[in-house]
């Protein structure tokens, strides 16, 4: 039998179909940013060193069950060997598990202050939150009226945040009302978007290195923010900086065919990339925000 259970334990991690590096990921999703990778590699070491320590500790406990079990023919009123105050295992009990928290607290403190730097970036995006939907501005680009180019979520339009790969950029967040939360899960990260951020000594400001590949990846909010909270979905679409650049030259540039500025969905298809330049490929559609709609609707996404 313990042949049994010990074969199956070797067997079954090696038929799963998963990688080392997805095994020990313990369940960490993907990143695209090194920002979201340093905290993955955190984490997986994290559990590695917990799981060695854990083993240990479970060895050690079944030995002592194992060994030090009273035997039969043992004496029964007979007192067992004591070993309270035992100064050097004591010092060992004490001194390992310090070590051990403050190298995870080093280490920890470390991959924070990388999440949480503040530097230069080569550009930035305003992101304004309101119930319930999105507004993103680029203050680095002014369109034909002299105002930044901006994405405005409405009702029946999922916004389409337009970043480039290769660049590192900071996001400024506000909120209009209450309490959101900008969360895209592929960058592994969240943050609160507050009213009046200024005034209540919030950090609003925070930035990553780069966006390590083209994809398109579906935001959320990720704080409770009213009726409509579930519905707060926006859209990133990551291109190449060559195509990126195209993009937003074609946001101040005024559409023969509307007469209007291009938005974000009619400069994105015009760049003609295949599906990652198509508005409604990726799209998650939202439910309505129409308080008279009774039942889910899917309205088509333009990406104003």
């Amino acid at each position: 039998m313990a042949k049994l259970v010990g074969l199956a334990a070797l067997i079954i991690p090696l038929t799963t179909g998963c990688s080392v590096e997805d095994v020990i990921r313990f369940g960490w999703p993907s990143g695209v940013t090194p920002q979201a990778e340093a905290m993955r590699n955190l984490w997986t070491w994290s559990a590695i060193a917990a799981l060695v320590v854990g083993a240990i500790t479970w060895g050690a406990m079944f030995w002592a069950v194992a060994f030090h079990r009273r035997k039969k023919t043992d004496d029964a009123t007979e007192v067992p060997r004591q070993t309270q105050y035992n100064l050097p295992v004591e010092i060992v009990f004490t001194v390992i598990p310090t070590i051990i928290v403050a190298v995870l607290f080093g280490f920890t403190v470390n991959v924070q202050n990388f999440v949480d730097k503040d530097e230069p970036a080569q550009m930035h995006v305003d992101v304004t939150a309101f119930q319930w939907n999105w507004r993103f501005d680029y203050p680095d680009n002014k369109a034909a009226d002299g105002k930044p180019v901006s994405t405005l979520g409405t009702t029946e339009t999922i916004p389409l945040l337009v970043l480039p790969t290769g660049r590192s950029i900071e996001f400024t967040q506000h909120s209009n009302d209450v309490i959101h939360s900008f969360f895209v899960p592929e960058f592994l990260f969240k943050r609160d978007v507050f009213p009046m951020p200024e005034k209540n000594d919030q950090d609003f400001r925070w930035q990553i290195d780069s966006i390590d590949r083209e994809g398109a990846f579906v935001g959320r909010c990720a704080e409770l923010c009213g009726s409509y909270h579930s519905q707060m979905n926006f859209e990133v679409r990551a291109l190449a900086p060559a195509l990126y650049d195209q993009w937003v030259a074609l946001r101040t540039q005024t559409n023969p065919a509307t007469g209007a500025a291009y938005t974000a969905g009619e400069a994105l298809a015009k760049l003609g990339c295949g599906q990652l330049c198509t508005p409604t490929a990726y799209t998650t559609y939202p439910f309505t925000t129409d308080r008279t709609q009774r039942s889910a609707s899917l309205p088509p996404s333009t990406g104003s």
